[in-house]
């Protein structure tokens, strides 16, 4: 069925509110698939799934899909078409307001390989990828599709004007590349923006060992807070931090990091070894 045929059928009203656009291009979903690398192995979390086009691709080539979707009107529409599918399990609701554990122990019970694979809102890009992150559930791979300007953050260099927490964060977490950039063309409704799919290898190990990787993240966040102050000036007595002045010109030392410079200059190593000092002062 048609996809403007599905709409009326089940009087789909797209909200903004919730940053709905629809994928018209099916192979867009197939290169998302593709780029998670799918076997019989892998459990699946999709977040949104609007009305279950890459749902119907995850379903064929994952053991087990769990798919996520926020708003009431498309669960008719899923449910008729997965109710009798043994391998998805529909589940209503936000995922940020529900621990990624418990839906997976929940609907997922004794996973295997964990993957993750969304078409996600614009507007909730970041948060998703940190609550997956900061969950104690290991995702191998995450296949998103986002806004272009959020996927080229994803991946943004050093000294870039849009390098920041994001970039760090995801360098932190994953190998991360964009797949395949996605027109607006491809939506509907057509948003204003151009879209990218970007792949993400989590690490299973730290990339830092002996560095606290939360710790690590709240000093980035706070020197980003203030980008355009230098280091000496941004982590001194900042937020929760609350470091003097001399603690953070003491770690910066043993880190052998110039505290004038600011942080857009500093790759993420840089970065571990202040924070391994602060921790150690």
């Amino acid at each position: 069925m048609a996809l403007g045929d599905i709409i009326r059928q089940y009087d789909i009203k797209f909200k903004k509110s919730l940053g709905q656009n629809l994928l018209l291009d099916d192979n867009i979903n197939r290169i998302m698939t593709d780029a998670a690398a799918l076997s019989e192995e892998d459990d699946v979390v999709e977040v949104g799934a609007g009305l279950g086009a890459l749902t119907s691709r995850l379903c064929l080539q994952a053991g087990r899909v769990l798919s996520v979707e926020i708003d009431r009107s498309f669960m008719p529409c899923l449910e008729e078409q997965f109710d009798s599918t043994s391998n998805v399990v529909l589940f209503r609701g936000d995922v940020l307001n529900h621990s990624v554990e418990k839906l997976v122990e929940e609907h997922l019970p004794n996973p295997r390989s964990m993957k993750m694979v969304s078409n996600l809102p614009y507007y909730i890009t970041t948060p998703i990828l940190f609550h997956f992150w900061e969950s104690s559930m290991f995702f191998e791979r995450m296949v998103v599709m986002v806004q272009e300007e959020v996927g080229l953050r994803m991946v943004s260099k050093v000294g870039a004007p849009d390098y920041g927490k994001l970039a760090l964060a995801c360098r932190y977490h994953a190998e991360v590349d964009i797949v395949h950039k996605v027109p607006a063309s491809c939506f509907r409704p057509k948003p204003k923006v151009n879209s990218c799919i970007v792949r993400l290898r989590n690490r299973k190990e730290p990339l830092f060992p002996g560095v606290d990787g939360d710790f690590l993240m709240d000093i980035i966040g706070t020197a980003f807070s203030q980008r355009r102050k230098t280091l000496r000036n941004s982590l001194s007595k900042a937020g929760r931090l609350d470091f003097t002045t001399e603690k953070v010109l003491d770690a910066m030392a043993t880190a052998e990091v110039d505290p004038s410079r600011r942080p857009q200059t500093l790759e993420l190593e840089e970065f571990a070894n202040i924070a391994k000092a602060l921790k150690s002062s």
